[in-house]
């Protein structure tokens, strides 16, 4: 089996990090790969930059369906170009959200999304409303720190502990969501330390694009998402 992870941005240390991240949990038999756009958005932390990354993200999509991968994980927490990438695709493809928030609805009666910026907090909610989880979500709260900070803040980890600490106070929540791809590998830590379970879209995509594989399930292609009809563009 082999799960191309695509990561909407075009920064090549996150994609590593990513695909060094969904690698760990790969099952026996499992080749996965993580490539980025070669061109868009360095970090996607606004509308604006979510419709900018899509383009890229698709080419990788149809790129991964002439090299025969049989899925696909979209790890971007927007889930940028996700039904577009499924219309595409012959195999099932999974976005870091939905797949999060899902699994994290097994865990308890709510959960809490701790992600970067505030101004991403409005399109969590419509995700979270999108996928019929918001009953369960309890809050969305920010850390204030910047995608391509994460990596480099030395102070980052340290302030995420914090607002995931504020989030589960505030929100008497039983989980946390981390709400971006850059926070992947700050997962076991953060639940050793909070004593909470932390899910992370990366790990929860790729391991649920490896089951539907295997239960040999893909996206229904009767309706809406058949593969898109044949035209020229402009």
């Amino acid at each position: 089996m082999r799960i191309l992870v695509v990561n909407p941005n075009t920064t090549a240390s996150m994609t590593a990090l990513i695909g060094e991240c969904a690698r760990a949990v790969a099952g026996p038999g499992v080749t996965v790969d993580a490539v980025q756009p070669g061109s868009g958005p360095e970090s996607i932390e606004s509308h604006y930059d979510e419709a900018m990354a899509v383009p890229g993200v698709l080419d990788e999509i149809a790129a991964g369906e002439l090299a025969a991968y049989d899925g696909y994980v979209i790890a971007c927490f927007g889930d940028p170009g996700l039904l577009a990438a499924r219309e595409l695709a012959a195999g099932p493809v999974v976005g870091i959200a939905e797949a999060a928030m899902r699994t994290a609805a097994y865990l308890g009666r709510g959960f809490s999304v701790v992600t970067t910026l505030s101004r991403t907090i409005g399109h969590t909610w419509d995700i979270a409303r999108q996928y019929g989880v918001a009953d369960l979500c309890a809050g969305v709260h920010a850390c204030e720190i910047p995608v391509v900070e994460l990596e480099t803040d030395p102070e980052a980890y340290a302030t995420v502990l914090g607002a995931c600490r504020g989030a589960l106070e505030r929100d008497a929540s039983d989980s946390i969501v981390l709400g971006c791809a850059g926070m992947a590998d700050l997962c076991a830590r953060l639940s050793h330390e909070l004593g909470v379970p932390v899910v992370d879209g990366v790990v929860a995509a790729t391991l649920e694009v490896e089951k539907l594989v295997r239960l040999g399930l893909r996206t229904g292609k009767r309706g809406e998402l058949a593969p898109p009809p044949a035209k020229s563009f402009a």
